[in-house]
Formats: C-alpha cells, sequence, structure tokens
C-alpha cells in the first residue's frame, strides 16, 4: 500500500475534532435512545424478566455480526463479542487478536484511547493486522513515530454514532472532517477500497467494522 501525502493535523486538533464531532451528535443519540428506551419498556412488560435491561449494543452482538473474520473471534472471554460488549471501544478492540496493531497505534497517540473510550457514540472502521501489515515496513514505522500524521489517519476510521449496517451505508463524514463512502449491506460491505470482514461488532459505546485495508485521508 502507499502511503499518501497526509495533512497535517495536531494531537490536540485530533482530540478536539472528536470532541467536537460526538457533541454534535450527542442531542440526536440521547433523543434516540429516551425512544429506544420507552420501546424496550413497552416490550419488557411482555418480555421475560431476564431479558429486561438489555442495552441496544448487546442486541447488536454475535447473532447480527456479520462477515467470514467473525469466525476468527474468540468464543468466550474479553475478546468475544459478549466480552467486547461490556468495554468501551478502545479496551474492547485491545482484547481482540484481530486488532493488535491498532491497538498500538491508537496508543502511540497520546490521550486517543481515553478520547475513544469516553465517547458516547462511535462507529469505527478497524483495520486488521494484516492490513496494517501490508503498509512496508519502514513506511508503517515511520507513520507510528509521527503523532499528527497518525492521528489525522487513525481519526479519518471514526464516524459519530453507533451505525448498524442499514445505517452506515451511504457518505459518512469522519472525525478527521473528511468523508468516507460505505456501500453494500451484510452479503458483502466496503468501506471506500476496503472490505468489511467482520461487521456490527458492539462495544459498549461504539459499533466496529473489521476492514482489510488502512484508510487514508484524502491528499
Amino acid at each position: 500500500m502507499k502511503l499518501q501525502t497526509l495533512r497535517r493535523t495536531g494531537v490536540a486538533a485530533a482530540a478536539i475534532s472528536l470532541s467536537l464531532g460526538l457533541a454534535a451528535c450527542s442531542s440526536e443519540d440521547d433523543s434516540s435512545d429516551t425512544a429506544s428506551d420507552s420501546t424496550s419498556s413497552s416490550s419488557a412488560e411482555t418480555s421475560a424478566p431476564a431479558e429486561e435491561g438489555t442495552t441496544e449494543a448487546a442486541a447488536g452482538a454475535e447473532g447480527q455480526t456479520f462477515g467470514d473474520a467473525c469466525s476468527a473471534v474468540p468464543t468466550d472471554g474479553p475478546g468475544s463479542f459478549d466480552g467486547m460488549v461490556q468495554d468501551p471501544v478502545a479496551t474492547a478492540a485491545s482484547n481482540n487478536p484481530l486488532l493488535e496493531t491498532l491497538v498500538t497505534a491508537v496508543g502511540a497517540v497520546d490521550g486517543l484511547a481515553d478520547t475513544l473510550n469516553s465517547a458516547e457514540a462511535l462507529t469505527v472502521f478497524a483495520p486488521t493486522n494484516d492490513a496494517f501489515a501490508a503498509i512496508p515496513e519502514k513506511q508503517l514505522q515511520a507513520v507510528l513515530k509521527d503523532q499528527k500524521q497518525l492521528a489525522a489517519i487513525l481519526s479519518h476510521h471514526v464516524v459519530a454514532g453507533q451505525l448498524d449496517p442499514e445505517s452506515v451505508a451511504g457518505e459518512q463524514e469522519t472525525l478527521n472532517k473528511d468523508m468516507v463512502t460505505v456501500e453494500g449491506d451484510t452479503s458483502g460491505m466496503t468501506v471506500d477500497d476496503a472490505n468489511v470482514l467482520c461487521g456490527n461488532i458492539p462495544t459498549a459505546n461504539a459499533t466496529v467494522y473489521v476492514i482489510d485495508q488502512v484508510l487514508m485521508p484524502p491528499a
């Protein structure tokens, strides 16, 4: 993969971008959550007590994930679907064996993991270890050491709001203030030129779509 010349954005600017993007969607999320809670309360009256309090994220667990690579996710423990839904997104990703390099990249940007974990609602396009490995080693190491460049790349993989497969399709503005195009559905989905290998993975505060390429912001 050939790295393009990236726009320079400071780490502080990336964190501010994350905060502003989340603030802009928080009122919509609150309204949506209120409506969802109301619907859930009505359903709970006729449901078994064990189902009461089920969150929207938990409802998107293993049965609603899609993609061949979902079979590579552990069946139990913190890195499983049931385990990931209990943790905020950066912590959940750290327990997923498909995303070890992504976690290293997030950890290389000061404060980014905490920013992601404290966000109310996100959608994250998460490149696999193999996606990062496709970048020549010298270039990858240079990017990992450049917080400004790395912050721009990682912010390009994040969208405000927890978007299910139907909602995520179309043009989406990233927290790097640029766009990605999501096409397809649960039978096959792409994000720009990347394929979704396992999608609609719920965490406590995000929906994750594992992809097979590292997305690059526009030059």
